[in-house]
């Protein structure tokens, strides 16, 4: 109950009195500290009312101050108001001054323009002529005659506009005929003389197209001069191969020059982006005259009649084989200069397309129409010289694919091998053989076409990977002659290697090792090849994106066919292991069945002197392996090894879950195993310790002292030790243990 809700009048229980009591004395308490606090701050708000108390005086100052302030700035805007009107009215009357003198001055420029046109022309003062007519121009009749008022016929100004407009006329037929006369005389100070004057007389247009046609001119006569020397050279004379190709580069790099010389002297008399004009007439003039070297090549190089012998060749049926084909290296000389004169076109074509992108640059953006850029276009992708390279860069591919692949198979023809037995050869057509490869493809990539590159990278990978590649496997076909095994120390353990002495056997022989270690060769071959080649595509060729998308998948087919050489090469020394080698292991690896491994420690001693197993069979391995270390690649030798190593180690696991063992004879077995991974890993680079993995757990295993030990190996499976042998087989290998029980091998929980 609140206190102020208590009717103490109505209380007549001692309880509530005593509690209303207890809650008034409270609320008096509290009432009494509300009242502490307040007198406790009354000094502080004594102080902030005697403050307020001193700024009253000054607030009444401010307030004077604020209201002058007021009045100041009200009478200043005021005035600000008056002042900016009379500026405003002060601007329009100096742009009407501004626009009179302007007419005045216009008036002036007409009556100077009249007097001055007609002393010039009299004077054969042919620029200030064009000055004053250039300033007539540029001045607004209309207007003119409106200011003055003097607009009637017969009147001084109308007069003025008359004297002049016939001046321009006069003037233009002048220049035109004075241009043409100096075209006619061939003289260059007089040509460039009037083209000056032409953008004078709004003439844009008229003055690039004849000054186009004036180099057009100078064009069609420097290459026909240079091309009547091509056609009258001797063929002695010392860059006859190729005089076609070096009028072609003359014509292009006059223009080039041309180009050069004249673009600064364009863009200051007519204004940028007005070379574009130049640059159209004066390549139409270039697919002209390129055509008339194109022409006179193909006739003088008999061009389309050797074109006509390779593709009578190309369709030779093998029924009429016996006819003679068009000899290959009668294209050499035509080849080169085909490349050549694309080359330099592709580099001419770029130089022009790079001006005029240039040029177009500098055209305003609303002048860009769908018409000029259709015109770029067609002065450059769809020009005549485009389109003939192209053609002619069509009928090349065709003929240096023929030339590659009849000089390639010629090589074959040709192909001998030199050196002695011992001796690791390739044939002379390995050499041979990527020479040309590399060369006609080079030549291709030096015509700058990506087409005419990715053609001949495809023409390469297809020759290698079929004709070629036949020709190796078709000499692999004749095999590996098996030769005689020499049974004669059978007696004493050993088995010598012996082969037919006939002349055939061994030249059979030789021919398949050359031809192992020309696969090899081949392979290794082929991605130098395709290396060199990148690096060449990225020094000469400037590449897009899609175009350097397109020569990284041509190149890329030659690991493909570096793989099919490989693979070619694993089964012909496949087929050498199991010729040569294969049949001759089984008899050596019989010896280890024949050694008993259940042996006391006398014949463990006696072992340690002389070994009836691991010598032998050493020594019999190193006299097989050694015979093909010499005519063999190292390379070649160590895939031999390699394969013969599986093979032993396939054979000698079965033998030797055959065999029976003891303490001792686990013992030995560990270190016939070590020997022999000794020798196999001394006489080749490659690493084998892998193949003998599961051997060399089955020799552990073996070695155990009790049954229980394989859990300390078994259990290391997640550390150094990979087990390669199944819970099974670990049983089966225990199990050879004599000493074992089965019991306790059952009780083993792998």
């Amino acid at each position: 109950m609140a206190v102020h809700e208590v009717d103490v009048f109505s209380l007549t229980d001692i309880g509530e009195i005593q509690q209303a009591y207890a809650q008034i004395h409270l609320h008096e308490q509290k009432l009494n500290n509300e009242l502490d606090a307040i007198l406790e701050s009354q000094p502080r708000l004594d102080a902030k009312m005697n403050t307020l108390q001193n700024v009253i005086p000054n607030l009444q100052l401010v307030m004077r101050d604020a209201q002058h302030l007021h009045t100041m700035i009200s009478n200043t805007s005021d005035l600000a108001e008056k002042v900016s009107s009379k500026v405003r009215l002060l601007d329009l009357v100096k742009n009407r001054v501004q626009e009179t003198i302007r007419r005045v001055d216009d008036i002036l420029d007409l009556k100077a323009c009249v007097d001055g046109v007609q002393t010039a022309l009299n004077t054969e003062h042919y620029e200030q002529a064009a000055a004053h007519i250039h300033r007539y121009l540029n001045l607004d009749a209309e207007v003119l005659k409106e200011i003055t008022g003097d607009s009637k016929e017969g009147s001084d100004l109308a007069g003025a506009f008359a004297l002049l407009h016939e001046a321009e006329t006069k003037l233009k037929r002048i220049v035109h005929d004075k241009f043409e006369a100096a075209i006619q005389n061939g003289d260059r100070n007089s040509v460039e003389r009037f083209f000056k004057i032409f953008p004078l007389l709004g003439q844009h247009q008229v003055g690039l197209e004849k000054y186009a046609k004036y180099l057009c001119c100078q064009i069609a006569a420097h290459c026909q001069k240079n091309l009547d020397l091509a056609v009258a050279a001797k063929e002695s004379d010392r860059h006859a191969n190729v005089v076609f190709a070096n009028s072609l580069t003359l014509l292009f790099e006059n223009i080039a020059r041309m180009v050069e010389e004249h673009q600064p002297f364009v863009e200051t008399y007519y204004g940028p982006g007005k070379m574009f004009i130049l640059l159209q007439s004066m390549q139409a003039e270039c697919d002209k005259q390129a055509n008339q070297i194109v022409d006179q090549f193909l006739k003088k190089r008999q061009f389309k009649e050797k074109f006509k012998s390779v593709q009578s060749s190309q369709t030779l049926k093998s029924s009429s084989a016996h006819m003679e084909r068009y000899d290959p290296r009668e294209l050499d000389v035509v080849l080169r200069e085909v490349v050549i004169m694309n080359s330099r076109a592709e580099m001419y074509l770029k130089f022009i397309e790079k001006r005029i992108s240039d040029d177009m640059e500098n055209i305003p953006e609303m002048e860009r129409t769908e018409e000029l850029l259709a015109i770029q276009d067609k002065v450059i992708s769809n020009c005549d010289l485009s389109r003939r390279m192209q053609e002619l860069i069509g009928n090349y591919i065709f003929m240096e694919e023929y030339f590659m692949r009849e000089t390639v198979m010629k090589a074959v023809k040709m192909d001998v091998s030199e050196g002695g037995d011992d001796e690791a050869v390739t044939s002379s057509m390995v050499d041979d053989v990527f020479f040309i490869v590399q060369k006609a493809v080079r030549r291709a990539l030096s015509s700058s076409s990506v087409d005419g590159t990715c053609a001949m990278l495809n023409h390469a990978c297809a020759l290698l990977s079929s004709d070629y590649r036949d020709v190796l496997t078709s000499r692999l076909k004749a095999g590996f002659p098996s030769g005689s095994l020499d049974l004669s120390g059978m007696l004493q353990g050993k088995i010598q290697v012996g082969y037919s002495s006939t002349a055939e056997n061994a030249a059979a022989r030789k021919a398949f090792l050359v031809t192992l270690n020309n696969l090899e060769v081949s392979s290794d071959n082929i991605q130098k090849l395709k290396k060199d080649l990148e690096i060449e595509c990225d020094r000469n060729l400037s590449l897009g994106e899609p175009a350097k998308l397109k020569l990284e998948s041509c190149l890329a087919d030659f690991m493909n066919t570096s793989n099919i050489f490989k693979d070619l090469l694993q089964g012909g020394v496949y087929q050498l292991c199991s010729t040569a080698v294969i049949p001759r292991l089984k008899p050596l690896i019989d010896g280890f069945n024949s050694t008993s491994h259940n042996i006391s420690e006398e014949e463990f001693a006696l072992y340690e002197v002389n070994d009836p197993f691991v010598q032998n069979f050493i020594t019999s391995l190193d006299s097989m392996l050694t015979s093909f270390k010499g005519p063999l690649t190292p390379t070649n030798y160590d895939s031999l090894v390699s394969m013969a190593t599986t093979e032993i180690t396939n054979q000698l696991e079965a033998s030797v879950m055959k065999a029976s063992f003891n303490r001792l004879g686990g013992l030995q077995f560990d270190k016939e195993l070590r020997s022999l991974v000794g020798y196999l890993t001394a006489v080749t680079q490659w690493t084998i310790r892998d193949k003998f993995a599961r051997l060399t757990q089955i020799a552990t295993i073996l070695n155990l002292e009790k049954v229980g030990e394989i859990m300390d190996y078994w259990g290391a499976n997640s550390g150094p030790m990979t087990w390669r042998l199944t819970p099974a087989e670990v049983r089966q290998v225990l199990s050879l243990r004599v000493d074992f029980r089965s019991e306790d091998i059952n009780r083993l929980k792998l």
